[in-house]
C-alpha cells in the first residue's frame, strides 16, 4: 500500500487515523476534506493535516454540488424513512464517496479511508457508492481494524504519537456523536442510547425551542419550477442558498426536530435525534405544490415507490441501477410541478395555508358546493358506483 486517501475532518478521530494509515500500512496519506455545509470552518483541517507530514490535501467547497445534485433529487420523490428520517447523514455518503474515488484516481492511490465505525450505517454507505464508482477500489476501515476501542485510548494514542489536541477545546466537546451538512444536524451517543430519556434542550444547535419561538408566526412563499425550489420570497437562490435560508428561518421558529428510534442497516436498532429545518420545509411545501399540479394516480404511484426508494437511500445504494431507474420516472413526473406555496411557521409547526400554479389540475367551478352551471353532472356518479360495486355485490350474494 503506498498511498491512502483519507476522508478526513480535522477532528481527533480522523487526525488519529492519518497517522494509523501512516504507521500501520507505511503509505502516504492524502486527506480529503468536503464542506457540505456542516457549519464549521473546514480550512483549520489543513494546517492539522501538514503538521501531521501530509503533502497532499484537498479541501473542497461542495455545498452547491450536495444541494443541487444529491438533496434536490431526493426531496423530488419525498423521500422518508421509517415515516420520519429525512434521510440527512444517508444522502451526504455518495458525494462524499463520489469524490474520495475520483481524488484517488487522481493521484494515484491504492486505496480509500474512512472513519465510520464498524456498527454503523456509514461504513456501509461510504463503501457500496464506492465500489460502484469503482469496482476495484480497497478500502481500509481503521474501526474494523485497530484495538482502540474507547475515547480514552484515542487520547492515549494521540498522546504518544504528539497528535496536537486542543484539550480545552475536548473539555467543551458535546458529549453527542454528531453529524451536520445542508440539510441537518444529527445527535447519537450519551444518555440518547435510553430511548426513556428526554434529550437535554441545550443539546439543539440548529433550531430554538418551540416553547422559545416566537409568538407571532412567519410565513414564507417558496416557488418551484419542476420539482426544485427556485426562489424564497420571491427572491431568485441557488439549491445551497435556498437550504441556508429556509434552515434560518424555519430554526429560528423551532421547526425541524425529532427524537427517532431507527432501524439500522447492519441490524441494530439506534436512537438518534435530529434537527432538520430547511428539510422539514422542503418536504411539506414539495407535496403540497405536487398536490395542485401532479395527477393522481402519477401522485399515488410515487407515493408507493416512496418508502422503497428511501430504504435505497438509507442503505448506501444511491448509485444503484434500481434507485436511478426510480430517479428517471420521478424526475419525469416533475415536468409540471411548478409554482408558488405559502407555509406559516410557528413554534416547531410548519402549515400549508396557500398553494397556487399555472399548471394547476385543481378546477374551482367543478369542486364548487355552489350551481356549477353543468360542469359535472351528478347523475354520473351512479354507474360509476354501480360498476365499482359488483364485485362487492356479487360477494355479498354468497
Amino acid at each position: 500500500m503506498n498511498k491512502v486517501v483519507l476522508a478526513y475532518s480535522g477532528g481527533l478521530d480522523t487526525s488519529i487515523i492519518a497517522k494509523w494509515l501512516q504507521e500501520t500500512y507505511n503509505c502516504e496519506v492524502v486527506t480529503f476534506t468536503a464542506d457540505i455545509g456542516q457549519g464549521e470552518e473546514v480550512e483549520p483541517a489543513r494546517a492539522k493535516a501538514e503538521a501531521m507530514g501530509i503533502k497532499e490535501i484537498y479541501i473542497e467547497d461542495l455545498r452547491e454540488e450536495f444541494a443541487r445534485d444529491f438533496v434536490f433529487p431526493m426531496f423530488r420523490a419525498n423521500a422518508v424513512y421509517e415515516g420520519e428520517y429525512l434521510l440527512g447523514t444517508s444522502i451526504a455518503r455518495p458525494l462524499i464517496a463520489k469524490r474520495l474515488v475520483e481524488i484517488a484516481e487522481k493521484v494515484g492511490a491504492d486505496a480509500i479511508s474512512h472513519g465510520a465505525t464498524g456498527k454503523g450505517n456509514d461504513q456501509v454507505r461510504f463503501e457500496l457508492n464506492a465500489y460502484a464508482i469503482n469496482a476495484n477500489i480497497k478500502v481500509i476501515a481503521p474501526w474494523r481494524e485497530w484495538d482502540l476501542s474507547s475515547r480514552e485510548s484515542l487520547m492515549k494514542y494521540a498522546e504518544e504519537h504528539n497528535i496536537e489536541i486542543d484539550y480545552q477545546k475536548q473539555s467543551k466537546k458535546s458529549p453527542y456523536s454528531m453529524d451536520a451538512n445542508l440539510l441537518h444536524i444529527s445527535y447519537e451517543g450519551d444518555i440518547l442510547e435510553d430511548p426513556w430519556q428526554e434529550a437535554e434542550d441545550n443539546m439543539w444547535r440548529w433550531t430554538v425551542s418551540p416553547e422559545k419561538a416566537p409568538d407571532k408566526a412567519e410565513y414564507v412563499e417558496i416557488t418551484y419550477e419542476k420539482g426544485d425550489i427556485v426562489a424564497i420570497n420571491g427572491e431568485t437562490k441557488t439549491p445551497a442558498e435556498v437550504m441556508e435560508d429556509l434552515n434560518s428561518l424555519a430554526g429560528a421558529n423551532g421547526v425541524g426536530r425529532l427524537d427517532l428510534v431507527e432501524n439500522r442497516f447492519v441490524g441494530m436498532k439506534s436512537r438518534g435525534c435530529y434537527e432538520t429545518p430547511a428539510g422539514t420545509v422542503m418536504l411539506k411545501a414539495h407535496r403540497a405544490i405536487e398536490s395542485l399540479t401532479l395527477d393522481r394516480e402519477a401522485a399515488h404511484l410515487k407515493d408507493e415507490l416512496m418508502p422503497k426508494y428511501a430504504k435505497l437511500v438509507y442503505n448506501g445504494f444511491w448509485f444503484a441501477p434500481e434507485r436511478e431507474m426510480m430517479q428517471a420516472a420521478i424526475d419525469a413526473s416533475q415536468e409540471n410541478v411548478s409554482g408558488i406555496v405559502r407555509v406559516k411557521l410557528y413554534k416547531g409547526n410548519v402549515s400549508v395555508v396557500g398553494r397556487k400554479s399555472d399548471n394547476s389540475l385543481f378546477s374551482e367551478k367543478i369542486a364548487t358546493f355552489e350551481d356549477d352551471q353543468g360542469a359535472y353532472n351528478q347523475k354520473d356518479a351512479e354507474g360509476f358506483i354501480k360498476l365499482n360495486a359488483l364485485r362487492l355485490r356479487l360477494k355479498s350474494l354468497q
